[in-house]
């Protein structure tokens, strides 16, 4: 291994109790865990995660210094698995990448084999991180409605925070299978965005953070996709159809759930949970080659995502942070 090579990361620190830094550092080979795989990243994205790990969410990352970043696509530097060879080129997402093992905002990880995917022969390592953790959480949730029976003429599909880097791809993809997307969002300066993605109806968030506490609500949609949690996954769960289904995948508004058994026992009502990073290989391979590229595959990505250097990554996690940040955010290393 070449332990002496140096590369920059992106480095967050402890400096006091509860009081975290971040900032480019040079690190060496030698400072990553011992694993399988060695991977030089070309790519990463943002997520929500890599944004509270960065800011020093202990539920998220226990130990401090650290390298945050949940997705990386790059090539094989070294292995010593039959299965990956240097020059191969590759995709790693999710297991423990980011979390507390130092993750895809540093120029090099090393990675147990397990964790790897070859990058599929009809997409760069570069439209790969465009999709990243969103596109791949987006398709679970979708194949999730679909092997619920949800068809495109059955009624109307919700997306909550229809605007950040899972709920564009969500719109995006249920629009180009057929269905008629409604997408909720408190950001009315970004409704031709939604618009453009396939959003043939855009509501606020105020319409799907219902206070009246009630235990179910006029049906509104068959299914639903949910960013946010809280108070609008239960008005979601409380205004879904007879027989429909709701997937969430964030808490973004709330880690708490306050709603009655009612959509359960008197609608039917399927609530789903998607767990992006724990996803099995074979399920892994599933949805990129079957869904991503395949059925759920868009033509367009570049204008769902902008594209940021690893010095300006920092002002985009804040931006996730304080809710503004649109669509998917690339980081090229």
């Amino acid at each position: 291994m070449q332990t002496d090579k140096k590369f920059n990361a992106l480095v967050v620190e402890e400096k006091s109790e509860g009081v975290f830094t971040r900032s480019i550092q040079e690190r060496k080979i030698s400072d990553l865990p011992k694993n399988d795989i060695l991977i030089k990243v070309h790519y990463s994205s943002l997520n929500y995660k890599d944004a509270l790990s960065a800011s020093g969410n202990k539920g998220v990352t226990r130990n401090y210094p650290h390298t945050p970043g949940i997705d990386a696509s790059g090539v094989v530097v070294e292995s010593n698995c039959d299965k990956f060879s240097p020059g191969d080129e590759v995709i790693c997402m999710g297991y423990d990448l980011g979390m507390n093992t130092p993750g895809a905002y540093g120029e090099y990880i090393s990675v147990n084999k397990d964790w790897v995917l070859h990058l599929p022969k009809t997409i760069s390592l570069r439209d790969s991180m465009i999709l990243g953790t969103g596109g791949f959480t987006a398709a679970i949730g979708i194949s999730e409605i679909l092997k619920h029976g949800i068809k495109p003429d059955d009624g109307k599909v919700l997306v909550t925070g229809a605007t950040g880097g899972v709920g564009i791809m969500a719109v995006a993809m249920l629009s180009k299978l057929g269905y008629q997307v409604t997408a909720s969002s408190g950001k009315s300066e970004q409704y031709d965005l939604l618009r453009k993605a396939g959003a043939c109806e855009i509501i606020g968030r105020e319409e799907v953070d219902d206070q009246s506490g009630r235990g179910l609500l006029k049906s509104r949609w068959i299914a639903a996709f949910d960013t946010v949690g809280g108070n609008t996954l239960s008005t979601v769960l409380k205004s879904t159809s007879y027989g429909g289904i709701v997937t969430n995948c964030g808490n973004v508004s709330s880690i708490m759930l306050n709603v009655t058994i009612f959509p359960f026992i008197l609608r039917s009502v399927r609530l789903v949970g998607i767990a992006a990073a724990e996803t099995p290989m074979p399920e892994r391979e599933k949805i990129w080659h079957e869904f991503l590229l395949d059925k759920f595959k868009l033509q367009d990505l570049d204008y769902l995502s902008k594209e940021v250097s690893l010095e300006e990554l920092s002002e985009e996690i804040d931006l996730i942070l304080k809710g503004k940040q649109v669509g998917r955010v690339l980081v090229k290393l």
